[in-house]
């Protein structure tokens, strides 16, 4: 079935953040003393696997070949953001094998104007347990023929091969491991495959509603990124900006001189530069010029973030176009940011003009302590599978992600994917050792939440 979405009436989410980023640190270190001492009260008792728990992990480590292979189909069909037939592709991939499982499917289509392929959503509707929104996404950073799934010994190379074609075959095969031993009845689970994680777009709110919608009606949201090593109980939010620069063109021979112009290249400079001495040194606050092109004559196309440019040395540059992000663990601290980054580029090299703009991205997701409660569920899991205590990670190593959409609505947790390393690069690997362990976890994790009320 084809869900469609009518952009016109879509309301932009309203949205509750901790008054600061310094309220917000606060709040981390005062969680993270009690996470701290109830940790260690776990790591003194944490209870051994049930009978039904071993089954489900002997199923798991029964399918790696499978769950390995599965995952090879998947990265195999290339879907980048922008290639919306391939991002399709890998849902009908998906699709049989959560209709299989006894959820009901549905592609959830996007209005043209998005530009974005659309999302796969899977639900079973029962009455045990608390209700559980898993979260991935369908499409990858890089595509074509070149980033095809290639083994490399106990490594995996691919686009999307850890982030996260394998954290959604995490997903899938800890569900047939329930199902294997018939604990998905009567669960109510909704699986989101989320089609434009990579790149949402100025419309994402659009694209979001779908997932706000199901969270609003669901008790806990488990999301799988990439594994860092540690539970993710908080993240950045993610913000994008945009500079533009003029300056006067003239000889260069009289660049600095008054009536002249200090050029459009001088003056980007400095206001990158004084972004740089007044902010950085702020606590999760962090923003990166990711492209930038001057000169006499330029072109900048702010949809594909590309540009070119050409000049004389003895040109004074009239035009500078620059476009980064801005990572940010509050609305509060986002604010004053923009604020900051706005006071800067006013004050003028003489003969120059600059205006900033700022776009809406990912919210951050703060730290609360039903996230916490959830990371200690996972840490106790992850002991009785013998692979040692899961600690929170610091909220600085994550930048934005789906799950901060719809963590004001309920608790929420994060990484629970493989283990991967050079993500959003044409290099990017999935350590195939670590696909059976994070299935194993996240089939009894979700198997002791769907047993809770």
């Amino acid at each position: 079935m084809i869900v469609s979405l009518d952009m016109t009436s879509t309301s932009v989410v309203s949205v509750t953040r901790p008054r600061s980023a310094r309220a917000v640190v606060a709040a981390c270190a005062c969680i993270l003393l009690s996470w701290a001492a109830s940790s260690a009260a776990a790591q003194a008792g944490s209870p051994p696997l049930s009978k039904v728990e071993q089954k489900i992990r002997d199923y798991v480590r029964a399918h790696e070949a499978e769950q390995a292979g599965f995952l090879e189909k998947a990265v195999n069909i290339s879907s980048g953001t922008f290639n919306l037939a391939g991002v399709q592709a890998v849902g009908r991939l998906f699709e049989p094998e959560f209709s299989s499982l006894g959820f009901q499917t549905n592609w959830i289509a996007l209005p043209d104007a998005v530009g974005r392929a659309g999302h796969l959503f899977a639900e079973r509707k029962g009455s045990k347990g608390k209700r559980l929104l898993l979260i991935g996404h369908l499409d990858t950073v890089f595509e074509g023929d070149s980033e095809r799934f290639v083994r490399l010994d106990t490594l995996a190379a691919g686009a999307g091969s850890a982030d996260m074609k394998g954290g959604d075959v995490v997903i899938l095969y800890a569900l047939k491991a329930l199902q294997s031993v018939g604990v998905l009845d009567g669960t109510r689970i909704v699986v989101a495959l989320m089609g434009d994680e990579e790149d949402a777009g100025p419309l994402h709110l659009v694209s979001r509603e779908p997932l706000i919608d199901v969270a609003k009606r669901s008790d806990v949201a488990l999301a799988f990124e990439e594994d860092a090593g540690k539970g993710t109980v908080a993240r950045r939010g993610m913000s994008g900006w945009q500079l533009v620069v003029s300056g006067r063109q003239a000889h260069s021979s009289g660049i600095f001189s008054p009536g002249s112009s200090y050029g459009a290249i001088y003056e980007a400079a400095r206001i990158l530069n004084a972004f740089r001495e007044k902010l950085s040194n702020e606590h999760y606050l962090t923003f990166n010029p990711a492209v930038i092109v001057g000169g006499t004559d330029v072109t900048y196309d702010s949809a594909k973030i590309s540009g070119t440019a050409a000049g004389k040395d003895n040109i004074i540059a009239p035009r500078v176009f620059a476009r980064g992000d801005l990572r940010f663990i509050s609305q509060d601290q986002l604010l004053k940011a923009r604020e900051a980054m706005r006071a800067i580029v006013a004050d003028h090299l003489p003969g120059t003009m600059a205006t900033i703009t700022f776009e809406d991205g990912n919210p951050a997701m703060p730290p609360t302590k039903g996230n916490f409660a959830l990371l200690a569920i996972e840490d106790s899991v992850s002991r009785a599978l013998g692979q040692g205590a899961v600690e929170a990670l610091d909220p600085g190593r994550r930048g934005g992600g789906d799950i901060s959409y719809v963590s004001d609505y309920l608790d929420a947790l994060d990484g629970l994917g493989v283990k991967g390393m050079r993500s959003h690069t044409p290099d990017e690997r999935v350590d195939l050792r670590s696909i059976v362990p994070a299935t194993e976890r996240a089939a009894i994790l979700i198997y002791r939440l769907t047993r809770s009320r």
